[in-house]
């Protein structure tokens, strides 16, 4: 019985063990691709081939570029990052209210800039429907 047991709690261990394994290596996977570098390049580069040549100057030099809303026509400014990196401008280009709104997916900067950028364009209603709210900082 003793036996039987110890069998029983060494199968277990050993299960464990290879499931610890299998998970270390899918996490391990997961960060070698998330932090590399090209994928971050690409995304740009992405970006880039969507914007218009405005948007484009504006992104190079300043590393954010606005665009209007196709419902409301009002102007955002969508600055570098992931999130909290939408900001509704006013009349005289200054931010009055931010918006934060991701895809549901970890991706790249450059990627989910260019998710948002097209929301906006073309449905910015639902965009804003999911978007959370926050105060805009001066830089």
């Amino acid at each position: 019985m003793l036996q039987t047991t110890l069998r029983n709690v060494v199968r277990n261990i050993r299960q464990l063990l290879a499931d610890s394994a299998n998970r270390w290596q899918l996490l391990r996977a997961q960060y070698r691709e998330l932090g590399c570098p090209q994928r971050e390049v690409r995304g740009i580069r992405l970006l880039q081939a969507w914007l218009s040549p405005e948007q484009l100057v504006q992104f190079n030099k300043y590393g954010y570029f606005e665009v209007t809303g196709c419902q409301s026509g009002k102007r955002y400014r969508i600055c570098y990052g992931t999130a909290t990196n939408i900001h509704e401008l006013d009349q005289y280009g200054r931010p009055k209210a931010g918006w934060c709104f991701v895809p549901n997916q970890p991706l790249v900067p450059g990627d989910v800039m260019l998710a948002q950028k097209i929301a906006l364009e073309t449905d910015e209603w639902a965009a804003l429907a999911v978007a959370k709210s926050f105060r805009p900082t001066w830089h």
